[in-house]
Formats: C-alpha cells, sequence, structure tokens
C-alpha cells in the first residue's frame, strides 16, 4: 500500500522558514514525481509544487521563488522549504502522487502568525 507521512510543521512568524518532509513507501519512489498540495481553513485544496523522479521541479504562482521541492531517492524522501512566510501560507500541507489527488494522509499544520 502507498504510504506518505508528512512531518516538518509548526509555529513560525511571517518571514521566518520551515522544512517538510515526506517519507513515501509502497511504491518505487523514484520514478514517482511527488507533490505537495495544501488546505487553509475552509478552502479547497491547493497545489503547491511538485518534482519529477529526475529532478524537474514545477511551483504554483504563489509560492515561486519563496519555496524549494527537492527529493532524496536514496531515502524515499521528498521535502519542501518553505522561506519568506506569509500568513497566507498558514495551512495544513500534504504530500501526494499528483497535483489533483485528494490527500489521503495526515498532513502536517503550518501555521504563520
Amino acid at each position: 500500500d502507498v504510504q506518505l507521512v508528512e512531518s516538518g510543521g509548526g509555529l513560525v512568524q511571517p518571514g521566518g522558514s520551515l522544512k517538510l518532509s515526506c517519507v513515501a513507501s509502497g511504491f518505487t519512489f523514484n520514478r514517482a514525481p511527488m507533490n505537495w498540495v495544501r488546505q487553509a481553513p475552509g478552502q479547497a485544496i491547493e497545489w503547491v509544487a511538485e518534482i519529477y523522479g529526475e529532478g524537474a521541479k514545477f511551483y504554483a504562482d504563489s509560492v515561486k521563488v519563496r519555496f524549494t521541492i527537492s527529493r532524496d531517492n536514496a531515502k524515499n524522501t521528498a521535502y519542501l522549504q518553505m522561506d519568506s512566510l506569509r500568513t497566507e501560507d498558514t495551512a495544513v500541507y500534504y504530500c501526494t502522487l499528483g497535483r489533483y489527488l485528494v490527500p489521503k494522509s495526515q498532513g502536517t499544520q503550518v501555521t504563520v502568525s
């Protein structure tokens, strides 16, 4: 079974940084595109970033320049480095295998305040 476990969230002041991790299992990680999506209270899920197995990266306009997605295929782990955080980045962050998949993992809460 596919398992994705996020961690690294927390409370941070505006302008601060956090690094999220997503440990994956149950599939061939180094071939899978990994995505980060987020959901703020009362809002729809928003796609944030994607990284292909070979390393190509894509970002939503709202996070471009501020966020960096990466992966370590040896550790079956994807990361999201978030810098210059804003209050509007407050959300639960999830990793998924597709931009538009509904997350089924627990996610990690990021609060910027």
